[in-house]
């Protein structure tokens, strides 16, 4: 093995020190390159000048791997914080993402962590889809001698909880592998618990996990450089609001602001594709109503200060959650409650049409500071794809918020959290608090000659922006097709003038719109991509990537069917051979989706 044109031509290897080390390396598998990798590393931070001694360390036999499936990072996040557990006790881990991982590799495991969350109708994250479906269907083969464990993300609100960890530790089973610890199913308020879990996890796979020689010296030589940037989700930059406009018409039944925030002096960076997460204060009236219907005064002292200032920025209040309505009912006593609360499909009705402070007006029931509190849950930041590209703005970013506001019955009006507190805040007190939560998966292609094809109704049209501003910085020769909907022409074609410019100067190449009520009958999205059927798979043929932003329930499925159809008819496939074609962008990362 030869390295003169490697990096090591500048070290102090000598040309023997090289061939042995080019042999060692050879023969080692991805994993354990990686533990090896983090080995050095160690032995070069705590200053220990060989490995060849009594108390050297073997290379495993066996090996770590933790897959995270993740949609809005939080998979991620207890993924990372595992894996630093495993480095801290020595343990070879590997961590990936399973939108970079190739299914077959798993036969050639030995320990694996699945972290996992779900979305939607009990369905896998984006980066999960492509093996949830090869384990699903049995293509990946026996797993005989794997050993694994699965933590679940998800939300007891939703019907299908944590259905797609559930999945996974079916699927490995059923595949053979060995369940080395159990299936964890996990709330909105998992922190403590995904500690606690990997722990045991750990424990369980360092019991089995043979490291041959290793020594008592592995814990504190095994380090890996991790950056931390200043500001995260845990600690949000605090921003300045520089800009606050409406930008769908007066008559639109719409209101979609343009928000554009600064980010000067946090250090904070983003890429076409990210997201940008928002913390966020609950409504003062709405507060007001909430302690008013408990019976409570917003003076009484919780761990967070007053029950005011809990209920206003640490709890959720405008997303209720089954919890709270069984909770409430076995706490009232109240005979019509219990009966509701004892109804799934009613609760279920409920938690996705109501808010909190619409079940305690039904059910006004006098509670305690601490019984409050404990019926609800802790507030979360909603996340915003990003509409702009950091080479075009610089150090700011911008937003596309569709503002949640819906009449009640009673003449009241519940909104959305987060996005009418972002539409409320003024220039001058317009402080916010921010992080960026990065998507590996909803990504431009590398190559700036590559086609795109960019479907984005709605606010999905924000990640898309950004995606036009940041191949017009950089130059990019690739042709580009927008669909983009929205009910009407005149009142809500988001950024209009901009797509007339790029259509101009030549960098839009195609944009194909659809409003859906500008006629007689509805013509949405999906209808555009079938009408343009036959140049959009010729663009697919061609390498185009396809991207998909927005609604996840009821467009992001559409549009699926419509792609299958296209590739279907055009392609000359049946219905199967269409969804491997499919599955077979989604694998070569032409096939993204940003969807919530």
């Amino acid at each position: 093995m030869q390295l003169k044109d490697s990096p090591f031509n500048l070290s102090p290897l000598s040309d023997e020190q090289q061939r042995q080390l080019g042999q060692v390396l050879s023969t080692l598998n991805t994993q354990q390159l990686a533990w090896v990798s983090g080995y050095l590393y160690g032995l070069s931070q705590t200053g220990q000048q060989s490995v060849a001694s009594s108390d050297a360390v073997a290379v495993p036999s066996g090996s770590l791997t933790i897959l995270y499936g993740s949609q809005t990072g939080n998979a991620k996040g207890v993924a990372t914080a595992i894996k630093a557990q495993a480095e801290a006790r020595g343990l070879p881990v590997t961590l990936a993402s399973m939108a970079d991982y190739k299914p077959k590799q798993l036969k050639k495991e030995s320990h694996l962590l699945v972290v996992v969350s779900t979305y939607g109708e009990g369905e896998p994250p984006e980066s999960a889809v492509d093996l949830h479906d090869q384990l699903k269907k049995s293509k990946v083969g026996k797993l005989d001698g794997l050993k694994f464990a699965v933590l679940g993300l998800g939300d007891s609100s939703y019907e299908f909880f944590c259905q797609t960890g559930k999945d996974f530790d079916d699927f490995l089973a059923k595949a053979g592998a060995e369940r080395i610890h159990e299936l964890a199913s996990l709330d909105v308020d998992y922190q403590d618990a995904a500690r606690s879990w990997g722990e045991q996890a750990l424990n369980a796979i360092a019991a089995t996990l043979s490291t041959g020689a290793a020594s008592s010296d592995v814990a504190s030589a095994v380090q890996q450089a991790v950056g931390h940037s200043q500001y995260s989700k845990e600690n949000p930059f605090p921003a300045r609001l520089s800009v606050n406009q409406k930008i769908t018409g007066r008559d639109s039944t719409k209101d979609i602001r343009h928000i554009e925030i600064n980010l000067e002096e946090s250090g904070l960076s983003y890429q076409p594709g990210d997201a940008l997460g928002v913390w966020f204060d609950n409504d003062a009236e709405l507060v007001n109503e909430v302690q008013a219907l408990t019976g409570l005064s917003g003076d009484e002292a919780t761990a967070h200060g007053t029950l005011r200032a809990a209920l206003t920025g640490h709890f959720e209040l405008t997303r209720l959650h089954g919890g709270f309505i069984t909770g409430l009912a076995d706490i009232s006593g109240n005979a019509a409650l219990k009966d509701l609360a004892g109804d799934k499909v009613q609760v279920n009705g409920l938690v996705a049409s109501a808010q909190i402070v619409d079940v305690l007006k039904r059910f006004p029931t006098a509670l305690t500071a601490e019984q409050l509190i404990g019926l609800l849950r802790p507030l979360t930041p909603r996340l915003y794809s990003i509409a702009s590209s950091q080479r075009e703005v610089e150090e700011e970013v911008h937003l596309t918020v569709g503002v949640v506001r819906y009449p009640q019955e009673d003449g009241t009006v519940r909104s959305g959290a987060a996005s009418s507190y972002l539409a409320d805040r003024l220039i001058e007190d317009g402080e916010v608090r921010v992080f960026v939560e990065h998507n590996d998966n909803f990504r431009l292609p590398q190559n700036p000659d590559t086609p795109v094809i960019m479907v984005g109704p709605g606010t999905g049209i924000a990640p898309f922006r950004a995606f036009m501003q940041e191949r017009e910085a950089i130059g990019a020769s690739g042709k580009n097709w927008l669909f983009f909907g929205n009910p009407h022409f005149t009142q809500d074609f988001l950024y209009q003038v901009e797509w007339q410019r790029y259509v101009k100067s030549g960098l839009l190449s195609k944009i194909s719109l659809a409003f859906s009520r500008d006629q007689a009958h509805k013509i949405y999205v999906q209808d555009r991509l079938r009408e343009a059927g036959q140049e959009l798979y010729q663009w697919l043929e061609a390498g185009a990537h396809f991207y998909v932003c927005g609604d996840a329930n009821r467009m992001a499925k559409d549009v699926q069917e419509a792609l299958l159809d296209v590739i279907a008819e055009h392609g000359h496939k049946s219905r199967e051979e269409a969804e491997e074609y499919l599955s077979e962008l989604r694998r070569a990362k032409r096939y993204q989706r940003d969807v919530y």
